[in-house]
């Protein structure tokens, strides 16, 4: 069964929808992002958080240290990490599960480069890899998704999350063209930039329904 992640978490009514919807992740954002949270907002929104709802924080090439503190602090079960994180990073986060993100152009066919980097990431010691979209250099929150069959004819050895403009309209067709164990999804389930709990709710039951 394919998991489901619902990230940008910032409100107490998130926090009320993921209780009653129970999605896999609940994601906290930490680097530069409109739905930036700080360590203390996201402490207090985690007191709230069904206990069985996984807990992912979102960094992306912030101290090192930075990154240790607030995933102790917040016993996160994920770091996920979206920047230019090298070996060196990485293996200063042993004690935790990672999922290192690897970004493909929505305008890229497929290619040796991509091929490349998805092998070199899953050399990292990381838990799973995090496929998201970019669009002209800008990694992640772009709303749109990138060609999933690009990935067709590469092995892919780790735990797989699929994110980037997903939504309940393309997500049957995603999980069936990339069979990720993970779905990570943010704006697609919004309304006026808020969390919309029928979103998430469709959301959650085309993913279960496969």
């Amino acid at each position: 069964m394919t998991l489901v992640k619902i990230c940008g978490i910032r409100r107490s009514a998130d926090i009320e929808i993921l209780n009653e919807l129970m999605p896999d992740y609940a994601g906290f954002i930490f680097c530069n992002s409109k739905r930036k949270v700080t360590v203390s907002e996201a402490e207090e929104l985690i007191k709230k958080l069904d206990i069985s709802v996984g807990k992912v924080g979102v960094f992306k090439n912030n101290d090192v240290d930075e990154v240790i503190d607030a995933a102790r602090y917040l016993k996160l079960d994920v770091i996920q990490l979206h920047g230019d994180e090298n070996e060196k990073y990485l293996n200063c986060l042993k004690a935790f599960n990672i999922w290192k993100a690897v970004h493909i152009d929505v305008n890229q066919g497929y290619s040796e480069d991509i091929v490349q980097k998805i092998h070199s990431t899953c050399k990292l010691g990381i838990e799973a890899l995090l496929l998201d979209s970019s669009v002209k250099g800008k990694r992640g929150g772009t709303g749109m998704s990138f060609n999933w069959n690009v990935l067709k004819d590469i092995h892919i050895d780790k735990k797989l999350v699929l994110a980037g403009g997903l939504n309940s309209g393309n997500i049957v067709q995603a999980i069936k063209i990339v069979r990720p164990q993970v779905v990570d999804v943010s704006g697609g389930v919004e309304e006026n930039g808020m969390k919309s709990f029928k979103k998430i709710k469709d959301f959650i039951g085309k993913v279960r329904s496969i």
